[in-house]
């Protein structure tokens, strides 16, 4: 009962975008709406952008609020190399977090970093072999584990004598206040200080694994908003996020000092995008994770300790006129993983004044908007969205068109435009 009344209240409070909560009000996002079609005027729509001074702002804000850690990129959220190089050139920033080893080796032969975290637990055999194949990649890769099981399976894909791996272990950081009570993400089995050290132990009592990190992604605090618009559901919001924070830092510092008594580590991994301030306020973290603070997804638009402007767009044309007040946008359906519901769905932006229609949303063909701004909507003109999740929308894309004001800088490809997809 507790469990699923928890899970449902994270779900519950999941933003859905709402008028008046972007980074510029009406009349600035009309000047926006010419720049950005002025800039690509030239390209065919579907198509996306990168707003570059937007991004560059994000990455200045993620920074004053990173309070002096270092801020490892999330790659999962930028999907695009020339974003990701952008900002690991910012003195701020340090690492990648992968999220998976097929990626972290692609990453890796790229240079994009000499310091690659796998956010995840991999069962990828041969994605594991070529690690061990090369001691570079060895040196620059970290492995994910919560259970001695992860170790048994890469000893039984490389074989014995297998070159010493870097490790990572997962502390499960979500709350829960009372028995059967899970708030956050369900991650990680290690949850107590005792249980990281017992993981700890069996780590470094084994051949071919180096210990040298410890992480715990709080997305109870980082992945959830706490202003929508709804008083009561903010409210609850904010209250589960402070008692989960305090709780965490108390547990999590007893979980690394347990853990630095077996093993020298290197690093002590937290955070999100969403939650640096309390995040740093731990003196047991050594850096934060952050990547979605940079692109500006509509499900950041509900939270009070800060607003990212929006960093990437994409552009529908109007095919169609069904009624005065109505039109419809060409394809659109890009819809982001997650509980469904409104919140998942993309947001027209520009013009203001345009809303989804309930009863077809956001359409693999077609997507109708409505309101007072599609009165002035013509044949050809095109209706600018945001996706809800960060780097989603890359998947999508071939291509990110970059802009800086109304010109158009350079196109760069993204993951997919190189080829390459890590589910």
């Amino acid at each position: 009962m507790y469990a699923g009344f928890a899970g449902s209240l994270v779900a519950m409070v999941s933003p859905s975008t709402s008028p008046g909560r972007s980074a510029f009000d009406a009349s600035d996002r009309s000047a926006l709406r010419r720049a950005y079609d002025t800039a690509t005027a030239g390209l065919e729509a579907p198509l996306a952008i990168v707003d570059l001074q937007a991004f560059d702002d994000n990455l200045e804000m993620l920074a004053a609020r990173a309070n002096g850690r270092p801020i490892r990129v999330a790659s999962k959220s930028i999907r695009c190399r020339y974003l990701l190089d952008r900002a690991l050139s910012h003195p701020a920033t340090a690492g990648v977090m992968a999220y998976s080893l097929p990626e972290a080796l692609w990453l890796y032969r790229n240079q994009v970093s000499d310091d690659i975290l796998v956010a995840y637990p991999t069962v990828d055999a041969a994605a594991l072999r070529e690690l061990a194949a090369d001691a570079k990649a060895c040196a620059v890769i970290t492995v994910m584990v919560d259970s001695v099981d992860h170790l048994d399976l890469i000893d039984k894909v490389l074989g014995p004598g297998h070159p010493p791996l870097r490790v990572c272990i997962e502390l499960d950081v979500s709350w829960r206040p009372l028995p059967r009570v899970h708030i956050g993400p369900r991650r990680s089995p290690v949850f107590t200080p005792r249980e990281a050290a017992t993981l700890a132990r069996a780590v470094v009592a084994r051949d071919g694994f180096r210990l040298v990190g410890l992480m715990g992604y709080e997305g109870q605090i980082a992945g959830v908003g706490d202003n929508d618009g709804n008083a009561v559901k903010s409210a609850v919001m904010r209250w589960i996020q402070r008692r989960s924070a305090a709780e965490l830092t108390e547990r999590r510092t007893a979980a690394v000092r347990a853990v630095r008594a077996i093993a020298d580590l290197e690093f002590v991994n937290g955070g999100g995008t969403g939650s640096l301030e309390t995040t740093t306020e731990d003196p047991s973290v050594t850096e934060v994770t952050a990547g979605s603070g940079l692109i500006g997804p509509t499900l950041f638009d509900a939270y009070s300790r800060f607003r990212p402007r929006p960093a990437v767009l994409f552009a529908l044309p109007v095919v169609r006129k069904p009624a005065p007040s109505t039109a419809t946008l060409f394809a659109g359906g890009y819809i982001a993983s997650g509980p469904t519901g409104p919140s998942r769905q993309p947001s027209p932006y520009l013009p203001s004044g345009l809303k989804l229609t309930a009863l077809e949303g956001a359409g693999e063909v077609q997507t109708p908007v409505v309101g007072r701004a599609a009165r002035q909507l013509a044949i050809g003109d095109r209706v600018w969205l945001r996706h809800a999740k960060a780097g989603e929308l890359a998947e999508r894309f071939d291509r990110y068109h970059v802009v800086v004001g109304d010109k158009l800088e350079e196109t760069v490809p993204t993951y997919r435009g190189e080829g390459v997809n890590f589910g």
